[in-house]
Parts: structure tokens; C-alpha cells; sequence
């Protein structure tokens, strides 16, 4: 009979915020107020529910969070103005450009705009290329909480074959490299990948990123495989509306070690680690401005 875990994306990002509370109230004790500031650019109604959560969660730890709403019509310009006024603003830490934009934004000069000290989703190209050279940088939120999900699930991770299904920016690319810190050895499948299926049934972990409904389902997996599915895809089904992840649950099951569900696995994770990038990017820019005041003192003296 086979057996298979639940990996439970709640309960991990419960841990995880834990330990940013802990880190936020150490920051306190120095006088440091750990602060987000969120821009959301015109009414799409995902991203006012997205929103609106991160800032609870922000406050649940004990960071600042600071709500820029600009309308629709906001012109590209006016967008780089506000985040220049943030990325000079001393007692903001994070920026968080809450995406997608509306079509007429230039949305890479957006990202590109951001402070890579204060770029908490890790789109910068700064960000981008010291995550390749394993370099410790702010790495995007997605795969930062599956590799954590990971961890906690397998343990040690290194030596065991992962493959990622997609190759997106947000997810699929930064994955591939977390995991390549991790010296797991690396695949990436995408649309042009020939045979993907029997390339992913070799996998001991599989990474689902790849935003089709129920795409991989057991033929795809090794007996054993742990799996992270990071879909989230709405269907009508049996006349119903609900959220599916690109894995066929039912049939994974029958092959999995371990599989996170969807909802509940992945999705927590995600806002987890905004709020771990948030204390991170406070406590870097702290210790960066004792070491200028620092030497500008020795320089004097």
C-alpha cells in the first residue's frame, strides 16, 4: 500500500513567521522598525486580495507597512518618481511592486527602478545574477519557500536529481539555482523539452511551475518523488469553481513520498518569505549605515 505525507505549507509558514516576530522584536530593541512599503497600480481585484494580505501579515509580525494605491491611468514616469522617493527614504526597507501592471507600464524599468537593497521579491537584475553566483542576496519568495518546504521534507538535499517544470522568471530560473545551492543536480523542462515525462519520471523532487491544470499527473513521477506544486489555476468543475495546482492530486498520490496540496502548500510560503526578506533587507541596510558612519568617523579622527 502506498504511503504519502501531506506537506503542509501552512504550518510551515506559521514556523517561519515565528522566527521573523523573534528577529523583528530583536531589530525593536535597537531601534529599528522594520517597514514595507506596497505599490499597487490600478483595481485588479486578485492583486487588491493579494495586497491586502500581505499587509495583515506584515502587521501580524510587527512591520511597518506603508500603501501606495495609484490609479489605473498612472503613467510609467510618475510610477519611477514614487519608487525613487522610496528607494531614498531611509525608514522604508522593502518595496514591493505588486504585479501585474497595467499594459502601458513599462514594468522592467519598474523592477529595474527598485533598490536591489530594498527589492524584497528579488526581481532585480542585480538580485537575479548574484542568485546564480550563489552570492547572499534577496532571492524571490516563491522558490525561497519551496526550497524551505524541501528542507524540511527530505533533510538533505544534496546529491538527489530535482526537476523543474518551467522556466519562468518568478519561479522556474530562481528555483533551478536555489536548488543548484543545494547541490542537487538540476533540470529544467519547458515547452520545447522532448519527452518531459520520461526526463521527470527520473526526478526525486519535482517542481511544478508551469501554470496548466493538472498537467503532470503519475505517469510523470518516480515511486517515491517528493513533489512541489506551485499551480495555482482556476477550473469549473462539475459546475463548480475551484483551485487546482498543475499537478493531477488524485493520481499523484498514488506514486508520492510527499506533495504539497492546493491550496495550502506553496501559496503561504510565498508571503512567509516577503516578511523574512523585509527583516533581512532592515538588518542589512542597518549594519550598511553603521559601517558609512563608521568610517566617515575614522576619517575624520
Amino acid at each position: 500500500m502506498n504511503t504519502h505525507t501531506l506537506i503542509d505549507g501552512k504550518a510551515a509558514a506559521a514556523r517561519v513567521l515565528v522566527q521573523v516576530r523573534k528577529d523583528v522584536d530583536r531589530l525593536r530593541e535597537q531601534a529599528i522598525q522594520p517597514a514595507l512599503a506596497v505599490i499597487l497600480v490600478g483595481g485588479d481585484p486578485a492583486s487588491q486580495v493579494y495586497v491586502r494580505n500581505k499587509i495583515l501579515r506584515a502587521e501580524e509580525v510587527g512591520i511597518r507597512s506603508v500603501e501606495h494605491r495609484l490609479t489605473t491611468d498612472t503613467s510609467t514616469e510618475q510610477l519611477l518618481n514614487l519608487i525613487a522617493s522610496l528607494n531614498a527614504d531611509r525608514s522604508i526597507h522593502g518595496i514591493l511592486l505588486q504585479l501585474p501592471l497595467p499594459a502601458h507600464i513599462d514594468e522592467l524599468r519598474a523592477l529595474q527602478a527598485i533598490d536591489p537593497d530594498k527589492d524584497v521579491d528579488g526581481f532585480h537584475s542585480e538580485n537575479v545574477g548574484g542568485l546564480s553566483q550563489g552570492r547572499a542576496v534577496l532571492a524571490p519568495c516563491t522558490p525561497s519557500g519551496c526550497l524551505y518546504l524541501l528542507e524540511q521534507t527530505c533533510g538533505d538535499l544534496r546529491g538527489k536529481h530535482a526537476v523543474v517544470i518551467g522556466r519562468s522568471n518568478i519561479v522556474g530560473k530562481p528555483m533551478a539555482a536555489l536548488l543548484l545551492q543545494a547541490d542537487c543536480s538540476v533540470t529544467v523542462l519547458h515547452s520545447r523539452s522532448p519527452n518531459p515525462q520520461a526526463l521527470c519520471r527520473q526526478a526525486d523532487i519535482v517542481i511544478a511551475a508551469v501554470g496548466r491544470p493538472r498537467l503532470i499527473d503519475a505517469s510523470w513521477l518516480k515511486p517515491g518523488a517528493v513533489v512541489i506544486d506551485v499551480g495555482i489555476n482556476r477550473i469549473d468543475d462539475d459546475g463548480r469553481s475551484r483551485l487546482v495546482g498543475d499537478v493531477d492530486f488524485d493520481s499523484a498520490l498514488t506514486q508520492v513520498a510527499a506533495i504539497t496540496p492546493v491550496p495550502g502548500g506553496v501559496g503561504p510560503m510565498t508571503i512567509a518569505f516577503l516578511m523574512k526578506n523585509t527583516v533581512t533587507a532592515a538588518l542589512n541596510q542597518h549594519q550598511a549605515q553603521r559601517s558609512q558612519s563608521e568610517a566617515v568617523c575614522h576619517s575624520i579622527y
